[in-house]
C-alpha cells in the first residue's frame, strides 16, 4: 500500500466522521476532538482496507456512547474498499476541551 493511498483512505475516513454530529452539541466528533486516531490497513485483497478508529466520548456517563461507535462503523463501512471498521472507546486521555479544533471552540463560544 503506498502512503497516498492511505492518507486518501484516512481522508475519507476523516470525511465520515465530520459528518457525524455529537447528539448533544452542534459539533462534528472530528472537530470536538473525540478521534483519537484513524488506523488505516490494507487488507489480503488488495485495494480493499481495514480501519481502526480510537475515539472517546466527553464523559464516561455520556448517552451517545453506544451510538457513536455504531454511527462510525455503518459510515465508514459505507465508503468504497472498506472492508471492516472497528471502533474502540476509550477513556485514557480523558476528553476535554483543549482536543477540539479552533473552529469548534469558536462555535461554541469557548473563543
Amino acid at each position: 500500500m503506498s502512503m497516498t493511498t492511505n492518507k486518501k483512505v484516512e481522508e475519507q475516513v476523516i470525511g465520515v466522521l465530520k459528518e457525524i454530529y455529537d447528539p448533544e452539541l452542534p459539533v462534528n466528533i472530528y472537530d470536538l476532538g473525540l478521534i483519537y486516531f484513524v488506523k488505516v490497513k490494507e487488507s489480503k485483497d488488495k485495494g480493499n482496507f481495514f480501519i481502526n478508529v480510537e475515539m472517546t466520548v466527553t464523559a464516561p456517563n455520556c448517552p451517545a456512547i453506544e451510538s457513536l461507535p455504531e454511527d462510525i462503523r455503518t459510515g465508514v463501512e459505507k465508503l468504497k474498499n472498506i472492508t471492516k471498521c472497528d471502533v474502540e472507546v476509550t477513556f485514557d486521555p480523558p476528553w476535554d476541551r483543549s482536543f477540539m479544533s479552533e473552529e469548534a471552540k469558536l462555535d461554541l463560544g469557548f473563543l
